[in-house]
Parts: C-alpha cells; sequence; structure tokens
C-alpha cells in the first residue's frame, strides 16, 4: 500500500507541479514560449503514448520488475531535469520522465489486481486515488514554495530520494507475478500503439493552439488514424496481441472503461479551463483561485476510504452512479455562478464534486476485477489510457465551445452543461454495466 501510495503520488505530481514554475524556469533558461509549453507537454506526450506497452510489458516481463525500471527511469530522469542547464536538455528528461511513468502506472495497476480479493483490490485502488488528489492539491502550493524559496530545479531533484525509497520499497514488499502464457511481446501491437496514442495526444494538445487544421495537428490526425487501423489489423491477426479485443466482451470492463471516459471527458475537460473562470469572472486572485481546488482534493482524500464500505453495501454499480451524479450536480451548479459571486456560491458545488469523485473508486477496481489476472497489466494500461486520453479529448471539446461562444461566461457555462451531461450518461452506463 505504501508502494502504491507514492507512486501515485509521485507521478501524479510531476503532471501539476511545474506550471506554477514555468515564468522562472522561462527566464532562467531563455526558454522561448513553445519550448517551455513543452517542459509541460512532453511529459503528458510519452505518459500516455507509451502506457498500453507498459501494461503488457508488466505482464510479459513481470509486473514487480517493470515498476522497478519505471520507477529507476523515472528518477534519473527527474535527476536529469534538476541539473539541466538549457530547455532541450530539460525537454528531454521531461520526455523521459513520462516513459518512466508510463511503466509505473499500468504495473502498478497490475500489482493492485493480481492475487488480491475484492477488498484488497478496493483498497489498493482508494489508496492510488487518494495519493492522486492528494498530489493535485500539493502539486501548485509545493511547486511555488520551491520556486520562491529555494529553486525551481528541487521540484524535480525532490523525486530522486522518493525514487530511490521507493525501489527499495518495491523491491522488498512486492511479490513478482507475470502472464506464464506469454512468451514474447506483440512488436507491431506496441509500436501501432505507440504512434495512435503519441499522435492523437500532439493533436488534442495542440489542436488549439495551431488551429484544428493546421498542417502538423491534421498530420497528426491522419497518423493516429492510420496506426488505429493498423493497431486494430495487429491484435485481431497476432497470436498474443498485446490487448486481447475478447476483454471488452466483459460488460463491467467495458462499461467502466466507458463511464472512465465519460468523467473525463467532462471533469478534466472543465477544469482546464476554470481557474481562467475563478479570475476573469469570479474576480479571485491567483492564490484564491489555487485555494478553490483544495477542498476538493481534500474531500477525495477524506471520503475515498469509505468509498470499499459504500461499495460492499450498495454495489460498485449504484456507488459509482451516485458518485457521477453528484459531480453532475456540482458542475450544474458552477454553471450557473456569475460575476460577484464568491466563495458561498462555489464552495458548496466544490465540495460536491469532490465527494462524488471520491465515491467513482470502485470503478477502477470494478475494471481491473472483470478481466483474467494475466492481462491485469493490459487493463491496467486500458483503464490508465482511457482516464488520460479522455482528460485531453475533453480540453478540446469544451476549448471549441469556449471559442466559439459570444464571451467567455458564455462559453465556459454552456461548456459546463455539455460536460455534466456527459459525467450524467456516464453514470447510466455505470449503473446499468457494473452490475
Amino acid at each position: 500500500m505504501l508502494v502504491i501510495g507514492l507512486a501515485g503520488f509521485v507521478t501524479t505530481l510531476d503532471n501539476t507541479v511545474v506550471t506554477v514554475a514555468l515564468p522562472t524556469i522561462q527566464t532562467e533558461l531563455g526558454t522561448s514560449p513553445a519550448a517551455l509549453e513543452w517542459v509541460v507537454t512532453g511529459y503528458v506526450l510519452t505518459f500516455s503514448g507509451l502506457m498500453l506497452a507498459g501494461g503488457r510489458l508488466a505482464d510479459v516481463h513481470g509486473r514487480r520488475r517493470t515498476l522497478v525500471a519505471g520507477l529507476a527511469v523515472f528518477t534519473a530522469a527527474s535527476l536529469a531535469a534538476g541539473l539541466a542547464a538549457s530547455t532541450g536538455g530539460l525537454v528531454a528528461a521531461r520526455l523521459v520522465q513520462g516513459c518512466g511513468a508510463a511503466l509505473i502506472l499500468p504495473a502498478m495497476l497490475a500489482i493492485v489486481s493480481v492475487g488480491n480479493d475484492d477488498r484488497r483490490r478496493s483498497a489498493g485502488v482508494a489508496v492510488w486515488m487518494a495519493s492522486g488528489a492528494g498530489a493535485l492539491a500539493l502539486g501548485p502550493v509545493v511547486g511555488g514554495y520551491l520556486t520562491q524559496h529555494v529553486h525551481w530545479s528541487w521540484i524535480f531533484l525532490l523525486n530522486v530520494p522518493l525514487g530511490v525509497l521507493l525501489v527499495a520499497l518495491t523491491v522488498v514488499a512486492v511479490p513478482e507475478s507475470r502472464d506464464e502464457r506469454a512468451v514474447r511481446v506483440d512488436a507491431p501491437g506496441v509500436v501501432s500503439s505507440v504512434v495512435v496514442l503519441s499522435a492523437g495526444t500532439f493533436a488534442l494538445t495542440f489542436g488549439i493552439e495551431l488551429g484544428w487544421t493546421s498542417p502538423p495537428v491534421l498530420g497528426a490526425a491522419v497518423l493516429t488514424v492510420a496506426g488505429a487501423v493498423a493497431f486494430a489489423v495487429a491484435e485481431r491477426r497476432g497470436r498474443d496481441p498485446m490487448v486481447d479485443l475478447t476483454l471488452f466482451r466483459a460488460r463491467a470492463f467495458t462499461g467502466g472503461v466507458l463511464a472512465q471516459v465519460l468523467w473525463g471527458l467532462g471533469v478534466n475537460g472543465v477544469f482546464f479551463f476554470t481557474a481562467l473562470f475563478l479570475q476573469g469572472v469570479l474576480g479571485f486572485t491567483p492564490v484564491m483561485s489555487g485555494l478553490a481546488f483544495v477542498p476538493l482534493a481534500l474531500l477525495v482524500v477524506v471520503v475515498t476510504p469509505l468509498a470499499p464500505v459504500a461499495e460492499r453495501r450498495f454495489g460498485a454499480a449504484r456507488t459509482v452512479a451516485l458518485g457521477l451524479v453528484l459531480v453532475a450536480a456540482g458542475m450544474l451548479a458552477v454553471a450557473f455562478l456569475r460575476p460577484g459571486d464568491g466563495w458561498a456560491g462555489l464552495l458548496p458545488a466544490v465540495c460536491v464534486i469532490g465527494i462524488g469523485s471520491a465515491l467513482t473508486m470502485p470503478l477502477g477496481s470494478a475494471v481491473l476485477g472483470a478481466v483474467p489476472e494475466s492481462r491485469a497489466g493490459v487493463a491496467g494500461g486500458v483503464f490508465s489510457v482511457a482516464r488520460e486520453m479522455s482528460g485531453l479529448f475533453g480540453i478540446a471539446i469544451i476549448g471549441v465551445i469556449v471559442n466559439g461562444s459570444a464571451s467567455f461566461t458564455a462559453g465556459y457555462s454552456a461548456g459546463l452543461l455539455v460536460a455534466a451531461c456527459l459525467v450524467a450518461v456516464g453514470a447510466v452506463v455505470s449503473l446499468v454495466t457494473l452490475r
């Protein structure tokens, strides 16, 4: 549990801690705005692009071995990022960090699943979700403090002792497991999945900035479609496919992944624009807008341990559906906030979203429990990809709504209504499929 919590914490923290330090990094390294964006997106690009491959590597070569390898790569890249003296060096280190995280997350979820009953699996997923929520809350705070009072490099260097500790704990505490029937890695499946996810991530990340019809984005979109076709062919014809498509015959697996996608489309898409709304419409200061996310994250940490209790009493379907309904209701409440509304209008909605998000925890354990243990790594990879990619799709969809509206306030409200509907559909899907 300690390994799961710490590993989930550091990989999520590195997704959020950097943003506060970007102005300082730009000044000290003389970074151009375009290159500065790659300090953030480089990590997301390799993280998202390699997760499916990381899940299969974990099944074939061993979950503990893959987790240790991922932690070692992540730690070494963190050291390189902290010592970087140029923008190119920092971006390269961030790309390698994402590679390490792509091995860590699916291997970690497979370790939670293999050899554990439903109660232990639920507890492991709860620890993972709570640690991620804690990282989301602490990321801007830790990044801001270290950048202002120490040096921006320490947002990366702090990962080094944590990584060394995690490697030692993993070797001592985590049992090894692998798919004994797997004799090789599905190379065509690995290559095509990396192409699909990396090109898709690039298109969704830069679509709003460069324009959806710009040559780089169109080229990435074409590459994504071509890679998806190649991946489907490779998985259907392969003797030992990376992603066994028969997994999707399990109703709980398919429904859980779909519900996760709908949740990610709604929640992540809206939150990307929330800081702009808080400061530009409600008149919050940057500090106040950062603090607005803290109650949500703290409630996820506090309520998540109670979610397995609710799951055992009411079942995964009802618990997850209730959580998604609460998230949708909180988003609807935010949609009706207007200039002049302050904490009194915002805080109840934020708290409802936090409680609802915590109650969606059984979604992960339901997905992992619906597949054979031999495919636990790939199942973790699919679930993780659904989580990451749906967030990028959500940002793109809500961005189109915001940019196409007469004003930011109208666009943000319309985006919230669309996002709430998507999350509500996820509640229905969960209620039907997770029984």
